[in-house]
């Protein structure tokens, strides 16, 4: 099986030494996203709706780079600096995973790099 390594222009770059997504055989794994606008590498303004749309919105582009798409996710992992954040997270991640949603766990992180409310990472099939 063939690992490949993923990039994306329109998504922020890593602020780590880690990939964006490798695609191993039919799946997909991407890093957590966080809201950073990938023009300017931060945080996007609006609280916590406004970060979730903005990292499901980065890896809608990640995913579409790798040949998947948000519709053929089959896992997410949430993480939120605040769990008092969850039900305005969800009401957005509602809103892109309309039919069929994938699994999930959600967990409270103690802190979230570059002081983030959310991150998320998934797996998708191709």
């Amino acid at each position: 099986m063939d690992k490949i390594v993923i990039s994306s222009e329109k998504a922020p770059k890593p602020i780590g030494p880690y990939s964006v997504a490798i695609r191993a055989g039919e799946l997909v794994f991407t890093s957590g996203q966080l809201g950073l606008d990938p023009a300017t590498g931060s945080l996007v303004p609006g609280g916590i709706e406004a970060e979730t749309r903005q990292v499901l919105n980065n890896l809608r582009h990640v995913l579409a780079d790798a040949g998947s798409g948000l519709e053929r996710v089959v896992k997410t992992i949430v993480f939120l600096k605040d769990m008092a954040d969850f039900a305005k997270m969800n009401a957005v991640y509602a809103e892109y995973f309309t039919e069929n949603p994938p699994a999930r766990s959600t967990i409270q992180a103690a802190a979230l790099p570059k002081g983030g409310s959310v991150e998320i990472e998934v797996v998708a099939i191709l």
